[in-house]
């Protein structure tokens, strides 16, 4: 394993602590640009392959001077932290604010929401007002908002969705603040009272606080944060960039610019956080989020189906136009930094999204508003003190893996670059905590926000659990599972657990199945449950994660899981325009000489039997028309990884799995934005292409991959609009974006 175990000599672990440190050393010199990635490769700190220099005292996968075994890491130290004595802190919800309340960001610090400077109202092109230049970031003056200028990067949609409500937040250092809006009472989230909490700065009680360098989260505080939209709001997303200038003070990773993807929203480019379209420490971005269903161009465009529609706040439906059919759910958004979004995200810029509908109101109350009186509202459970986003029995919760080194601080090692994996488990970004639930069903929302991990997850005593959804979208139909599949990275697996068959009093726990090593490659071994819960494994990440304390029922559970959900589109009449074969593998060329947009990586992509190609983003290289509908076959090239792939702007369906339908499980038959391809497996899936317009991305979603050169931009064409015909390549800079022209690939 990579990480050496408690009873490892104290020469091992020297020499292991030692051989961190000296890669901490090249990784400071990489952040703060006196080195390259090619300098590396050059200079032979990585293999022709990508992989690590075998050298003693710098890499761990050599043989120790010490002993016949790996070199190692140290594990991480617990600081005496026992585990499940923590309470689990539910996710902190951002105020909703009137548009006119957003601010220009003029302050620098403090994790007051009343604002952070004066009030500055978002505009349809970028605000370019010149402002100065962060101190350590550059010289000069550039423009208060980072998005591109110009009428190609204006939010699409602006006059016909204009944001009706403001999100604000700031990405800090870690911080603390006694500002925490859990939006459910005391008794149903552990005993906190929200109105004495002070935010923790440490993943559990006894542990060093993490540095504001170690760990950058929204406002810079835990626990995460969580938006509550809902379909016909449309929401404009305000992101200041609080960031230190100076690009040293980052703990040995990550970097200070950064673009936030709402995973899978549907909406215009300019707002999906493309990868070269990063703003800056002292700038801000505005994101337009229309909240729209998909297909509403063309589809109800009358607005006369109740199930297409929004709460109306008072127990009515606002019918809206397009595809009830594509209704989502659960979202999430974070960095998209290119080449560095693991480190990123790993660093804390992670937040969810919970969007409710008609169909999934997030209240129990059932209505008689669909066909024959019938109810349009789902009554999945949630609560039922408010007409919509009731979060009383609806959990968010994400799943992560990380380590730190000596010191207690965040640890991450850029130098696998097969994908890195950590040794300890947190929930919510707390090291294995408790939760406290009543004798009646929940809802529970699992993100996997690691970077390389898969998780699988069951109960320790082996009963059921109800999965409801899968990434953004409930399901066709529920299924019933004693063991989930295996979760990629950025899947959401939406489950409801019923702990009325326990007694209050007693405890169950949450257990990850699968075990991965030290490459971060893909689960080398998925346990048994009684292999799991003994602590055979060693992987330190197999076993309890969460522990579940039931308690007395204090109201009767008026929630249910119908027998349907919702069911997919049909797409038998829409011709398929094309079918193209994506392979995804090691031995990528960097075809480019453009050192702003590309680099070299060990991972690639190869279109339709072509080059395998290292990440360009100053290339469309693939361009489906608008309103069209394409099969794209994504195909593992090798047995020895698994990759989780990332279509960014519209969700698909997955037809076949290894060529046939017949191998596509019951819980992947909904409509997806993930589609983890299996060691040497393939998926077809297919898309349409439709209402927004603009270059996007797709890309493996183990980030260490994606960082390492396997992604690739697709574009929307429809040779006309701005937004749609081939878009110059933005190159963001402190003092203003810059454009060049892009590149297509031959046939695209």
């Amino acid at each position: 394993m990579f990480f050496l175990n408690g009873k490892a000599s104290k020469q091992r672990l020297r020499e292991a602590e030692n051989a961190r440190r000296n890669r901490q050393e090249v990784i400071k010199a990489l952040t703060l640009g006196q080195v390259s990635r090619r300098d590396l490769f050059k200079w032979g700190v990585f293999t022709a392959g990508g992989g690590l220099l075998a050298k003693n005292g710098f890499s761990p996968f050599v043989k120790s001077a010490y002993a016949g075994s790996f070199t190692g890491t140290p594990s991480s130290p617990l600081f005496g932290a026992v585990p499940f004595t923590q309470p689990m802190a539910r996710f902190d919800v951002i105020p909703r604010k009137p548009i006119s309340a957003l601010t220009d960001g003029t302050i620098d610090h403090g994790n007051s929401r009343d604002g952070w400077g004066s009030p500055l109202m978002p505009t349809r092109m970028a605000n370019l007002t010149p402002i100065p230049v962060r101190a350590g970031v550059g010289t000069g003056w550039g423009p208060i908002e980072g998005r591109p200028g110009g009428e190609a990067w204006a939010h699409q949609g602006w006059d016909t969705h204009y944001p009706q409500v403001g999100i604000e937040m700031c990405q800090y250092g870690m911080d603390s603040t006694t500002i925490y809006n859990p939006q459910v009472a005391s008794s149903l989230n552990c005993g906190i009272d929200a109105s004495r909490f002070t935010s923790p700065k440490c993943f559990a009680p006894g542990m060093p606080d993490q540095h504001d360098s170690s760990v950058w989260t929204f406002n810079g505080t835990l626990p995460p944060k969580l938006v509550l939209a809902k379909y016909g709001e449309p929401i404009l997303f305000r992101h200041h960039n609080k960031l230190p200038g100076d690009r040293s003070h980052n703990g040995g990773f990550g970097i200070h610019t950064i673009s936030t993807h709402e995973h899978n929203g549907h909406h215009g480019a300019e707002n999906d956080g493309f990868t070269g379209a990063f703003f800056h420490p002292g700038q801000f971005y505005d994101y337009h989020w229309p909240l729209v269903h998909a297909g509403f161009r063309t589809m109800n465009t009358g607005a006369t189906d109740p199930r297409c529609g929004t709460p109306d706040g008072n127990g009515g439906i606002i019918n809206l136009p397009g595809d009830y059919r594509e209704t989502m759910s659960t979202h999430w958004f974070h960095d998209h930094m290119f080449s560095f979004t693991s480190q990123n995200v790993y660093k804390g810029n992670a937040a969810m999204m919970n969007i409710y509908s008609s169909i999934d109101r997030g209240s129990e109350i059932p209505d008689a508003l669909g066909p024959g009186g019938t109810s349009v509202n789902l009554c999945l459970p949630s609560g039922k003190a408010k007409d919509w986003g009731n979060l009383d029995y609806d959990v968010n919760l994400l799943l992560s893996d990380k380590a730190w080194g000596a010191e207690g601080q965040l640890h991450f090692d850029i130098f696998n670059f097969d994908g890195f994996v950590g040794d300890r488990m947190l929930v919510n970004l707390l090291h294995k905590p408790f939760f406290e639930v009543e004798a009646r069903k929940y809802r529970f929302r699992i993100l996997n926000g690691s970077v390389s991990r898969f998780f699988k997850v069951a109960l320790s005593d082996g009963s059921p659990m109800i999965q409801i959804g899968n990434d953004g979208n409930l399901l066709p139909k529920p299924v019933v599972l004693t063991q989930l599949d295996e979760q990629g990275i950025a899947e959401r697996y939406d489950i409801v657990i019923d702990f009325s068959r326990y007694q209050p009093g007693s405890k169950v726990w949450m257990v990850n199945l699968a075990e991965q090593d030290d490459k971060g490659l893909l689960v080398n071994k998925v346990r048994s449950l009684s292999e799991a819960l003994s602590g055979k494994s060693e992987d330190p990440c197999v076993g309890k994660f969460l522990e579940f304390r039931v308690k007395a029922r204090t109201a009767p559970d008026t929630s249910r899981v119908p027998a349907t959900l919702i069911p997919n589109p049909d797409l038998s009449k829409i011709p398929v325009a094309r079918t193209r074969v994506i392979e995804f593998g090691k031995g990528a060329k960097n075809t480019s000489t453009d050192l702003e947009t590309s680099f070299g990586g060990p991972w690639g992509e190869k279109v339709d039997g072509g080059v395998m190609e290292a990440a360009n983003f100053g290339k469309a290289t693939l361009r489906p028309k608008m309103n069209t509908r394409e099969v794209w076959i994504l195909k593992n090239g090798g047995g020895g990884w698994d990759h989780p792939i990332h279509i960014h702007f519209e969700e698909g369906q997955i037809l076949a799995r290894n060529g046939s339908a017949a191998n596509v499980p019951a819980w992947e038959k909904g409509r997806k934005d993930v589609y983890r391809l299996r060691p040497g497996g393939s998926v077809t899936v297919t898309l349409q292409f439709r209402d927004w317009g603009g270059m996007f991305m797709e890309h493996c979603h183990n980030t260490v991959h994606e960082d390492n050169a396997m992604l690739l931009r697709w574009e929307i064409d429809n040779s006309g609009v701005p937004q749609l015909k081939p878009l110059p390549t933005p190159i963001s800079t402190p003092n203003g974006v810059t454009f060049r022209d892009s590149t297509q690939s031959k046939g695209a």
